[in-house]
């Protein structure tokens, strides 16, 4: 029977992975056992997934990047280039903790900036944006923009990847989109749905 993907002849895909219809996976990637990969994902060139690690469909994975066991991204995620996750707190050479990988799980419509890092044991909100060159080290809110080392919470983003910016009535219009979100008393934003 012949993919539905497409693999580059280049590409390592181990057995017992199933991968979503329109996949493209590119030079020198690696899909280790047991993955599932969604639909009309984009993997780029040098890319690691390692076991079990599940992604939605639609997700863009560019080069150099290393998805660990334990890792689950949803639809739509976004990976820039050389985004690095880990799956232990206290790696050491010589101590095997397979047994204490930390799960990572990465909500719909997230963007990882290049060459950021996701310590592991965190969440990353819907449609939140993580800086480049970021560390994140706690849990990212649903529409969060995340900057710095350790990572910052420093603004909002729209689900178009604009960052918005609130009236005095706590409302915010995205510029592409002109969806409206709102500021709630708890201090997280929403985006007003019309019924």
């Amino acid at each position: 029977m012949e993919a539905d993907y497409f693999a580059h002849e280049t590409a390592v895909i181990d057995e017992g992975c199933r991968i979503g219809k329109g996949t493209k996976i590119w030079h020198f990637s690696h899909i280790m056992k047991g993955c599932v990969i969604g639909e009309h994902c984009n993997l780029g060139q040098n890319v690691v997934i390692s076991p079990d690690v599940v992604l939605g469909k639609n997700v863009k994975v560019q080069n150099n990047v290393s998805i660990y066991t334990g890792v689950i991204c949803e639809d739509d995620v976004f990976l820039g280039p050389s985004m690095v996750f880990t799956n232990v707190i206290n790696p050491r050479s010589h101590i095997l903790r397979k047994d204490q990988y930390q799960a990572t799980l990465v909500k719909r419509g997230a963007s990882i900036g290049a060459n950021a890092t996701i310590v592991c044991g965190n969440e990353i909100g819907e449609f939140s944006f993580i800086g480049a060159g970021s560390v994140v080290t706690k849990n990212v809110p649903a529409y969060a923009l995340i900057v710095g080392n350790p990572g910052r919470h420093v603004g909002w983003m729209s689900e178009y990847g604009h960052r918005l910016h609130f009236d005095e009535y706590g409302i915010a219009n995205c510029p592409e989109s002109l969806e409206k979100y709102q500021l709630t008393p708890g201090g997280n934003v929403v985006k007003i749905v019309k019924i």
